[in-house]
């Protein structure tokens, strides 16, 4: 197994935990009305209202990429990494019945529960298909809107992910997508496997990040908007304060490193808004 194949099996573990024992937390449904975890995840009380409360639970996200896509119905949308299921359930309601939503990930547990959730939701436009980021089981040319939710800082491979992104949009299509940027990260968050299951150890520099999706190709690439974390909001991005043993992002984190990330990286690491387009004709 090489070293890109050690680092998805470990985040698919981890994820697989995490989901089995979700309680609330970050993005869930204890925490999202006020304080800090609803900053952090950016959904409103009336979209997760409206959503099976275990999709709601289970979400491990950093943003809300939905309400930042001009999703129209009839619109293809593909979801890299969905998880439990909570941003293709958005996305579901956004594109009617007359459009298609695809959701993607390696972890069963997770596929499991999106489908749980789908079928819960009532909605027969949305499916999960299991595979990897970094080789998409999608049609080229076949997706108005890619979206994702703080996982491709995830990926080891992160050029790959730019590539299959650019692959899959058809002529004009939009990539809108939430995740975490770096800056200074220090070698020992980099080689901690629970920050980077966490989101943290695993991601890039704003300037690497925008210049990998120009590199695939993709056109109008910019940061639409940026939460910087100061130190109670790194806290809450590794869930320390909340009934789970998880991350927002899914790795366990202890609560010694999570308060040595907070004191160390405060405004060193930010949750981003990234758009690009793949060119039309």
């Amino acid at each position: 197994m090489n070293r890109s194949d050690e680092i998805r099996k470990h985040v698919a573990e981890s994820y697989a935990q995490a989901v089995r024992s979700t309680a609330g937390g970050c993005c869930g449904a204890d925490a999202v009305p006020t304080g800090v975890a609803a900053k952090l995840a950016g959904y409103t009380s009336a979209q997760l209202e409206a959503l099976p409360r275990d999709a709601v639970v289970s979400s491990f996200g950093c943003g809300n990429p939905v309400a930042f896509a001009e999703v129209r119905p009839g619109d293809v949308v593909l979801d890299l990494g969905s998880g439990a299921g909570i941003d293709i359930l958005l996305a579901a309601k956004k594109v009617g019945p007359t459009g298609r939503v695809i959701g993607v990930d390696m972890t069963e547990e997770m596929i499991t529960r999106a489908r749980a959730n789908i079928a819960a939701a009532g909605l027969t436009n949305v499916e999960v298909r299991r595979g990897v980021i970094e080789e998409l089981p999608v049609e080229s040319g076949t997706v108005d809107w890619v979206i994702s939710n703080c996982v491709i800082n995830l990926s080891p491979e992160k050029d790959r992910v730019f590539r299959e992104i650019a692959r899959v949009l058809k002529p004009g299509g939009h990539m809108v997508v939430s995740d975490i940027m770096v800056t200074d990260l220090p070698a020992w968050a980099r080689q901690s496997a629970a920050l980077y299951a966490s989101c943290i150890g695993g991601a890039i520099s704003e300037e690497a990040y925008l210049d990998g999706l120009r590199a695939a190709g993709l056109v109008e690439v910019e940061v639409r908007e940026r939460l910087v974390y100061d130190g109670p909001q790194l806290l809450a991005l590794a869930g320390v304060g909340f009934e789970r043993t998880s991350s927002c992002c899914g790795g366990p984190v202890d609560e010694k490193v999570a308060a040595t990330v907070a004191d160390a990286l405060a405004g060193k690491i930010w949750s981003a808004k990234v758009h690009a387009r793949r060119r039309a004709g």
